[in-house]
Order: structure tokens, then C-alpha cells, then sequence
């Protein structure tokens, strides 16, 4: 790869890390090219991209960003790297998750997620990340909650009303 190459590979990067707010770094290694064909399927379908790129140019596109705030990151990058990126925070654990149920495998490894600014670390987080609710859920939890006491109180008043028209006018 000459300099340039590296450099259009980071800038591109970098462009990924700032339109999305998760992304998670997976091990691909002893997948075959048809696996990797199909799990790059999955991606598409679910409105993941996917990247694989050299650790080395990855880490330099996340340092140039921001160093700190993915610090945690960086001893995720090693082996074979494969970037998931996503706008819904677990899609990429479920993919994972399922592919390695139909393949019987242990790939993709998940080395470490970047879920809104916190770090998750092991593959051993995966099934806490397939759990993880997005924002939408979130939000529809916190309508639902807030409508139902609404709904009572509005039912109240009603039936209060209605009781009070019915009553005999004295």
C-alpha cells in the first residue's frame, strides 16, 4: 500500500467513526470467502457496514479524531479486523450472534464495542449487547408509561362526569 492509499483508507474511516455512533470490532479470521460473503449480506440487510482494514490504519483514523474518547479501543486492534458499523446500537451483536447459530461457530469473535461513547470489551458482552435497547424502545417505554396514567385519570374524570350528568336533577 503506498502512503496515499493509507491515508484515502483513514480519511474514509474517519468518515465512518463520525457518521456513526457504534461500531463494533470483530474477528473474521478462518472464515471462508463465502462465509464472509454471507455475513457481509447480513450486514447489508440490516443497514450495517461492514469494513475490514489494517489495525494500524484504523487506530490512526480513530487517534486523529479523538484519542481519548477511543482509547479503550485501541488493544481491541489485532489479528484480523472486520469494523461493524451501525446506527442501531445491537444490530450488529444480533447478526453475530445468529450467524454464528446457523454456522456452529465461535466467528465472528467480537473483540469490542462502541456503544454511544462507552466501550464494551470481550466477546462475553456480546449477549449483553443483543439486549441493549435502542433509543426508539427506549422512548416507546417512556410513552407507554406516561400514557397510562394519563388514560386512567382521563377514565376517571369521564366516568365521574358521566355519573353526574346521569344523576337525577334535583
Amino acid at each position: 500500500m503506498t502512503k496515499d492509499q493509507k491515508n484515502e483508507v483513514i480519511e474514509i474511516l474517519k468518515g465512518k467513526f463520525s457518521q456513526y455512533n457504534n461500531f463494533y470490532v470483530t474477528d473474521t479470521e478462518s472464515l471462508s470467502v463465502e462465509q464472509v460473503g454471507k455475513l457481509r449480506r447480513a450486514c447489508f440487510n440490516k443497514q450495517v457496514e461492514m469494513k475490514v482494514a489494517k489495525n494500524t490504519l484504523i487506530k490512526k483514523a480513530l487517534e486523529s479524531l479523538d484519542a481519548e474518547k477511543y482509547a479503550g479501543m485501541y488493544d481491541s486492534l489485532h489479528k484480523v479486523t472486520a469494523l461493524m458499523f451501525s446506527e442501531n446500537p445491537k444490530e450488529p451483536a444480533l447478526i453475530i450472534s445468529s450467524f454464528r447459530k446457523e454456522t456452529n461457530g465461535e466467528r465472528p469473535v467480537m473483540k469490542a464495542a462502541f456503544i454511544n461513547g462507552d466501550v464494551y470489551m470481550g466477546d462475553n458482552q456480546l449477549v449483553a449487547l443483543t439486549k441493549i435497547k435502542t433509543k426508539n424502545e427506549l422512548i416507546g417505554e417512556v410513552i407507554g408509561l406516561l400514557q397510562s396514567p394519563a388514560k386512567r385519570v382521563l377514565a376517571a374524570l369521564l366516568h365521574h362526569h358521566e355519573q353526574k350528568e346521569a344523576a337525577p336533577a334535583e
